[in-house]
């Protein structure tokens, strides 16, 4: 379980990027966080892995306080959380599989990490993640070779790798067609009901959020404003997230039944969509 007791950032300006979250996340949940640009998504995904570090509260991670940990402490803590980035942050000169082994830098010596010699055990497991996201035949091509999409998946890929205890995914869909972001949502959710793994997705789409997850959390100004299901986001809750607009195709496009994966058809009709 993930527990966020209190978090806040400030900046030296006065201006707070965080306001007091406090959150739990239980094993296996997989969370969407909604918000408009600026409500702080970001810097709380950042102020849990201390990517930023946080003015004030506690990131509780099982039983180890994040917030508390020195440089050590802290590289291996960074092992249990996985981070997916909107950017991708891959490694244009190297292979595909190079990339996903990045993902083991924290669990082998210096000398090894510079020469990128990993057990067999973690090329194997490597392997079989490739398999996983579906990009087997692409191991030994360079990252800058890759599509938007397949980018991604090695991102995910990178991240599982780590075996971590969550996963951080900051806007994963914001680079990609609709298409393709729901085949990465479906994927991200998959994923972490196989491996009962609980994920916070920062997210821009809110019809996809509700397609996919079944609990948001709604930031606004560093504030959390609203956490719940998927149907509670009635055009009164997203107006205090988001403020005036027309949300009757936003929350009718969420109810929406999500199709299985995995059929032509299937694909067909989310690339409609």
């Amino acid at each position: 379980m993930l527990r966020i007791e209190g978090l806040t950032k400030q900046y030296r300006t006065g201006d707070k990027a965080l306001n007091g979250v406090t959150l739990e996340v239980p094993q296996g949940q997989v969370l969407a966080l909604i918000g408009p640009s600026g409500a702080g998504k970001s810097t709380l995904i950042r102020c849990i892995n201390r990517l930023v570090e946080p003015s004030a509260g506690r990131v509780i991670l099982g039983d180890q306080d994040v917030t508390r940990l020195g440089a050590r402490g802290l590289r291996r803590a960074r092992r249990r959380l996985g981070m997916i980035f909107q950017e991708y942050a891959l490694v244009e000169r190297l292979t595909v599989m190079e990339n996903v082994l990045s993902g083991r830098l924290g669990y082998v010596g210096f000398w090894q990490s510079y020469f990128r010699r990993f057990p067999q055990e973690a090329v194997t497991e490597a392997f079989r993640l490739l398999q996983r996201v579906g990009l087997e035949a692409f191991y030994d091509k360079r990252a800058d070779e890759l599509s938007g999409g397949q980018r991604q998946r090695v991102g995910i890929a990178r991240a599982l790798i780590q075996n971590p205890d969550i996963l951080l995914v900051d806007e994963p869909t914001a680079s990609l067609d609709p298409k393709t972001s729901r085949q990465i949502m479906r994927l991200i959710c998959e994923l972490c009901e196989e491996r009962q793994l609980a994920a916070i997705i920062n997210i821009h789409d809110v019809a996809l959020a509700q397609m996919f997850v079944g609990r948001i959390v709604g930031l606004r100004l560093g504030s959390v404003v609203y956490d719940g299901p998927p149907d509670g986001l009635t055009p009164e809750v997203l107006t205090e997230i988001y403020g005036e607009e027309d949300w009757t195709a936003v929350r009718r496009k969420g109810k929406d039944k999500v199709p299985e994966a995995g059929t032509t058809a299937d694909e067909e009709r989310l690339a409609a969509m």
